[in-house]
């Protein structure tokens, strides 16, 4: 944006203004990459923008580039409602410039004033430091504010027009895996695709999966997954046991076929089933209909969910056990923000200190001080969770698909033990994953809850995933099933409310699952969910680093009611 008057005004801003665009695009190029590994694109308006005129060409350009976010800079005073953007539902932002040459900063907040006037959320970036005119350098406070506005912008981008895939219905009562097409709808811009485990069962029978891929992944299942002793009081014999691995690695195929698609089913005439169903996430009920007389899902689940299968390294899927898409949603959030792979866990059990050294004999010490959470379930934790990835310094992390190594791969593989299902639970057989996460890892759980008369909620706690003594963790793991996967949680806790202490985060969680994703993203998740129109009911954010749009500030002092005063005045993003 420029000061529209020429003939001395507008010419000697041109360079400048023009300096700053390309300055804040290259920051966004060189630091942002969508979760596929590929980076993301910044398109600069043809010219600076003046009046309405300049602003309606650039709309035009940005509509045929396909543009998804919009950031205006400026270091100039510029005419508010004449230069704005007023392109429907994208995610929109301004910079103005500090400086004391040109009014960037008066521009700014006049924009601020039409934005909310005209009911259009904008999201306000402002240094805090003084800078000179010809200073291009993005500053560490507006670069931070730019990339969280931008990876929640693309994120809510990316789910736009995309499917989530209901494979079954509603497992055990669990109210997430009833889905609520209305939710996915209005709020994500996601349509719910309902298909039959039928179609799993019609897909198995009649061959409609690559065969020569299956054989290929025969083989490599054989060669780097390590089959668990069966622990049922009846074992099944090794015939049965063969049969459901070959079940569950067509399973496998089968899933991420109805995702996605697969051009080999065209070429055995299946034209239909070839397309798949534009799944950005999706979920597979499994429990009960299907695990009582089918192997479990859990395997294939915790391989969709994982950056490495048979066809090498690639983007994990974003696939919830249960077919809890609530949770699924949470998973895909921290997916398209973190660009990693994503844990799926029951919030299971509060173990308070007492409580081990009663159990264990071993008094918790360090982050484990004040108690910790179990989080463990028999299916779609990713394998990364094991934490056998490392950085250059040997600190385990949880990386990007592009930067995991096939050593990375073996070595998550050769963490985890696939274990004969527990057949109290699942009567038609399978594997279960089962490893222990190792080290300490940054993480935030998540997860989205539907309130009645209120609409969706977000929930989020920050913390880390801890280690414990081997012996501690084996008497404690075993307490509730040693055939699935386990990570201990411990949040941050500040002294207050819902973060009291560890034992009132998990009092005050809202669900028997939560989505845990690598890295400390509560930010980024409540930058994600002002931009969606989703109140956050529990978060142990700083406060300094909550970035919601301008109009928020309108709605009263206090942010969290002014989250869901101004979430209920908007509404939902696409109704």
């Amino acid at each position: 944006m420029i000061d529209g008057r020429e003939n001395g005004i507008r010419e000697s801003l041109e360079e400048q203004t023009m300096a700053m665009a390309q300055a804040a695009a290259d920051y966004i190029q060189n630091s942002l990459r969508f979760p596929s590994g590929e980076k993301v694109e910044c398109v600069i308006s043809n010219t600076t923008i003046g009046g309405v005129a300049d602003a309606v060409k650039c709309a035009e350009q940005f509509k045929e580039e396909g543009v998804e976010v919009s950031l205006t800079v400026t270091p100039c005073w510029c005419y508010g409602t004449e230069v704005m953007d007023t392109t429907p539902m994208i995610p929109k932002a301004i910079w103005g410039f500090n400086g004391t040459e040109r009014p960037g900063a008066v521009y700014l907040a006049a924009a601020l004033a039409g934005y909310t006037q005209k009911g259009m959320p904008v999201f306000s970036i402002y240094g805090r430091e003084v800078m000179d005119a010809g200073d291009m350098t993005v500053p560490d406070d507006v670069g931070e504010k730019i990339l969280r506005f931008v990876r929640s912008g693309l994120a809510v981008a990316q789910m736009k027009d995309k499917s989530y895939l209901s494979l079954g219905y509603g497992s055990m009562g669990i109210v997430g895996s009833m889905v609520d097409q209305d939710f996915l709808q209005d709020y994500l811009g996601i349509r719910a695709q309902f298909v039959d485990m039928s179609e799993v069962t019609r897909r198995l029978e009649q061959g409609i999966y690559d065969e020569k891929e299956f054989e290929m992944a025969k083989e490599w299942v054989q060669s780097n997954c390590i089959e668990g002793k069966d622990r049922n009081k009846k074992p099944s014999s090794r015939e049965r046991k063969d049969w459901e691995w070959d079940t569950v690695i067509k399973m496998t195929q089968i899933m991420r076929d109805l995702m996605i698609g697969n051009p080999k089913l065209a070429e055995k005439g299946f034209g239909e089933e070839a397309r798949g169903n534009n799944a950005i996430s999706g979920g597979f009920q499994g429990q009960r209909q299907w695990t009582d007389y089918s192997p479990n899902g859990d395997f294939s689940e915790a391989i969709l969910n994982s950056s490495f299968d048979w066809n090498g390294i690639r983007q994990p899927f974003v696939f919830a056990t249960e077919n809890d898409s609530l949770n699924g949603i949470s998973m895909l959030f921290g997916h398209l923000l973190a660009n990693t792979a994503q844990i799926f866990s029951d919030v299971r059990t509060f173990w308070s200190p007492e409580s081990v050294k009663r159990v264990t004999g071993y008094q918790p010490e360090g982050l484990a001080s004040d108690g910790f959470i179990h989080l463990i379930n028999s299916g779609s934790s990713t394998l990364d969770a094991t934490a056998q990835m490392k950085d250059e310094n040997g600190v385990p992390v949880m990386k990007p698909y592009w930067e995991v190594t096939q050593n990375d791969a073996d070595s998550c593989l050769k963490a985890t033990t696939w274990y004969p299902a527990n057949m109290e639970y699942f009567r038609g057989g399978g594997y279960s994953s089962q490893f222990k996460t190792a080290g300490q890892m940054p993480v935030t759980m998540c997860r989205i809850n539907l309130v009645k008369d209120l609409g969706p909620v977000l929930q989020l706690a920050e913390g880390w995933t801890i280690e414990l003594p081997d012996e501690v963790h084996k008497v404690l793991d075993e307490r509730t099933d040693p055939t699935w996967p386990t990570t201990w949680f411990v949040p941050r806790t500040n002294g207050v409310g819902s973060f009291k202490d560890v034992y009132s985060v998990m009092a005050n969680w809202g669900s028997n699952h939560g989505a845990i994703s690598y890295g400390h993203i509560g930010a980024d998740l409540i930058t994600l969910a002002s931009m969606l129109r989703i109140p956050v009911c529990m978060h142990n954010v700083e406060e300094e680093k909550v970035f919601r749009p301008s109009a928020w500030n309108s709605y009263g002092d206090d942010l969290e009611g002014s989250d869901y005063r101004a979430c209920k005045s908007y509404g939902p993003l696409y109704k």
